[in-house]
């Protein structure tokens, strides 16, 4: 049985606290945010510790910690009843997951990038993140909460791939997101329709840094994609929002504006997919590929291996129509490998 009230730890700085924060408000979930569980008694501890950690009953009983927002996104899809962020069509819902899983596990290496790469991102990030440890710090804690944030994340850069060869297809990629996104929203609500998907939430969550808060890519933000940012902001809380079933875009209507941002996901999000997978399988610690016309290397990292199953998992569940349709719209865009036959997944 679902609890009447989440509870969950996180924080304003963490891009995945605040998709799924936004999401619960606009789906009239109540939750309780607690700024840090860390060292409590009272709650399990999630491993590794991540944001946001819910605390949900296992089919025991026992309280658990939870941190995977997409299953925790369908896990709440079954339990609460009402304003759904998945479109009813099996073909839009998994341009909902591509997407999601795009904004989730590309667009935040532009998130970690610009954070931990510019020398007044970091004095931002590392100084105001300290003050969200649910502590009271004296000064000269806080400043030392800062240098060991800012060294410790500078050394994870290698994780999402941040490096000085790589630094100009994340930057580039950034910026041709945002244009696609301001094309887009120039003549509709969401990326989806008139009502938001699991995707639209994955987005926010990422751009919440992206464009309200880290110093360099804000600025892009304001100069390149003013709608953006506006969206960005509005989206905090969509409780008041009204739906309706035919807000979702029809499978014979999807617009020519979601093509661009599909072909974003095949230009930088695909091939590292591919190469990971290919990688993890071969018992590598690190690839190279190609990504956008240049050299990428970075390390293996499993998870994107499970992202990468569970799209295709998604794939071939779609009924020969759905998939026709998603083949459809997919057409050139790049991520056509990703699903080709036979099987190229090596799982």
């Amino acid at each position: 049985m679902a609890p009447t009230s989440l509870r969950l730890s996180g924080v304003p700085g963490s891009p995945y606290t605040r998709k799924m924060t936004a999401l619960l408000r606009y789906r009239h979930i109540p939750f309780e945010l607690i700024p840090s569980a860390n060292g409590r008694s009272d709650l399990p501890q999630a491993k590794p510790h991540l944001l946001p950690t819910f605390y949900l009953p296992d089919a025991q009983g026992q309280l658990q910690a939870v941190t995977d927002s997409t299953p925790l996104i369908r896990r709440f899809e079954k339990d609460y009843d009402g304003r759904s962020v998945i479109p009813l069509s099996p073909a839009l819902a998994f341009i909902d997951s591509l997407l999601e899983d795009f904004a989730d596990e590309w667009l935040t290496k532009a998130m970690f990038h610009y954070r931990w790469s510019y020398a007044q991102d970091i004095d931002k990030a590392s100084r105001i993140l300290a003050t969200w440890m649910g502590l009271f710090p004296t000064h000269t804690q806080l400043i030392n909460f800062a240098e060991q944030i800012a060294s410790r994340q500078i050394e994870r850069l290698r994780f999402v791939g941040s490096n000085l060869d790589t630094s100009s297809v994340i930057e580039a990629g950034y910026l041709r997101v945002l244009q696609a996104m301001e094309l887009h929203l120039s003549e509709h609500r969401f990326l989806l329709g008139a009502r938001p998907g699991a995707c639209d939430f994955g987005f926010y969550g990422q751009l919440t840094q992206l464009v309200q808060f880290d110093p360099t890519p804000m600025a892009l933000a304001v100069h390149h994609a003013p709608r953006v940012c506006g969206w960005v902001a509005s989206n905090e809380d969509l409780s008041g929002l009204e739906t309706k079933a035919s807000d979702w875009f029809s499978d014979d209507a999807l617009p020519s504006s979601v093509m661009p941002l599909l072909q974003e996901v095949g230009r930088l999000y695909a091939p590292l997919l591919l190469a990971n997978g290919k990688a993890l399988q071969a018992g590598q610690a690190q690839f190279t590929t190609e990504v956008d016309g240049q050299a990428w290397t970075q390390q293996v990292f499993p998870y994107q291996a499970k992202c990468w199953m569970w799209l295709r998992r998604d794939y071939e569940a779609l009924s020969i129509d759905h998939r026709e349709t998603v083949d459809r719209w997919l057409k050139g865009s790049g991520c056509e490998v990703l699903f080709k036959p036979p099987t190229c997944a090596p799982f």
